[in-house]
């Protein structure tokens, strides 16, 4: 075989392995790119995102779009050529895959996580956008979950509510583990609760829950410090005036709250909120409205411009990142509060942009 031949020939198998062993061997990466974005003011999958019962609504108009971010699966091996291939694109990202599935997390542990945190964020979305508009809401503290084998266990249950710890009234979650903190390990600490039942059926009577009873539990060490603990996680818990839910499947993760919150706003006050602009954004909230970052920001601006948006609101510590690698188009408003997306919005709604508070890259 002439030398040429042959060369060329070892040349042609060392492309053909060195393509078979891309394609085969995985590496520890994964992938996000643009999930879809849903206008939390119109439908999905045939019915109203937000519907509100035992309260006047009003027309709305416009896009107040929240964003998402698609990702691999937790079992899924991304070899070589696909690594590279994302690399090179502009609409998507390679991670390691540790960064998404921390500690060896199972895709079915994710999706439960994040399930958790999305019916999170729509209480507090809710609680937000009362509090903003002045409308009352019921909150309390409760038994959110009760750790096995621990001196709470078969004593308290997840539901009741914690009225007060030593005789001393509580108003948030923070207070229980302040207050039992207090004592040494082994030593007794006297809850006042009222069981999760009857919580319930004063909830469904529109009444406040009473006839708390005292339970007294003995303080255990905690694994790895030198600190009381009883093995339970307090939360909160609250009543709302009327009716507010958020029909949305297949959405998982905290992010969504900010927009949950303007929408739930626009349907309770009269005139259109946006004034009929496109808007979409992204960011958590807490029951007071602080709106806090997230993750994957970059792609949720391309999920936002390819679905039509002009205005984004971007959490106030997802700025610079967003800043620096912005679609062409999309306007970024920075935003720390839901009174400043608010405000913003009453902006957009006047043609008054200019003044729009903006997002540097530095």
């Amino acid at each position: 075989m002439p030398r040429r031949t042959a060369t060329m020939l070892a040349s042609t198998l060392i492309l053909i392995a060195l393509l078979c062993a891309g394609v085969l061997i995985p590496v520890p990466y994964a992938e996000m790119s643009p999930g879809p974005t849903v206008n939390t003011l119109g439908d999905a999958r045939g019915e109203p995102v937000l519907q509100i019962t035992g309260h006047k609504t009003y027309p709305t108009s416009g896009h107040l779009n929240m964003t998402t971010v698609r990702v691999t699966g937790a079992d899924y091996d991304m070899n070589i050529v696909e690594a590279v291939y994302g690399w090179l694109a502009h609409d998507s990202v390679i991670v390691p895959h540790d960064t998404l599935y921390p500690d060896g997390k199972t895709e079915e542990q994710s999706t439960q996580e994040n399930a958790e945190e999305f019916s999170q964020s729509q209480e507090s979305a809710k609680v937000a956008a009362l509090k903003e508009l002045k409308i009352p809401v019921t909150s309390r503290v409760i038994v959110s979950t009760v750790v096995k084998d621990s001196a709470a266990q078969g004593k308290l249950h997840a539901g009741d509510v914690i009225e007060a710890v030593d005789g001393k009234a509580v108003a948030e979650p923070e207070d229980v583990a302040k207050l039992v903190t207090r004592h040494r390990p082994g030593q007794e600490v006297v809850f006042r609760i009222v069981p999760a039942k009857a919580a319930a059926a004063a909830e469904k009577a529109g009444k406040e829950p009473q006839g708390g009873r005292e339970i007294t539990l003995t303080t255990r060490k905690a694994p790895g410090e030198d600190r009381a603990i009883v093995g339970i996680q307090a939360g909160t818990d609250h009543t709302f005036p009327f009716d507010i839910d958020i029909k949305l499947a297949d959405v998982g993760g905290p992010s969504a709250g900010l927009m949950f919150s303007l929408g739930i706003i626009d349907k309770l006050t009269p005139g259109k909120l946006t004034g009929g602009a496109f808007v979409a954004g992204t960011g958590t909230i807490d029951d007071a409205g602080v709106v806090g970052p997230i993750g994957g920001i970059n792609m949720k601006l391309v999920g936002a411009r390819n679905a039509g948006a002009r205005y984004f609101l971007t959490p106030d510590d997802n700025c610079a990142a967003a800043a620096s690698d912005t679609p062409g188009g999309l306007t970024l408003i920075r935003v720390r509060t839901l009174d400043d997306a608010k405000k913003s919005l009453d902006r957009i709604r006047a043609g008054d942009t200019a003044g729009l508070p903006s997002c540097s890259a530095s």
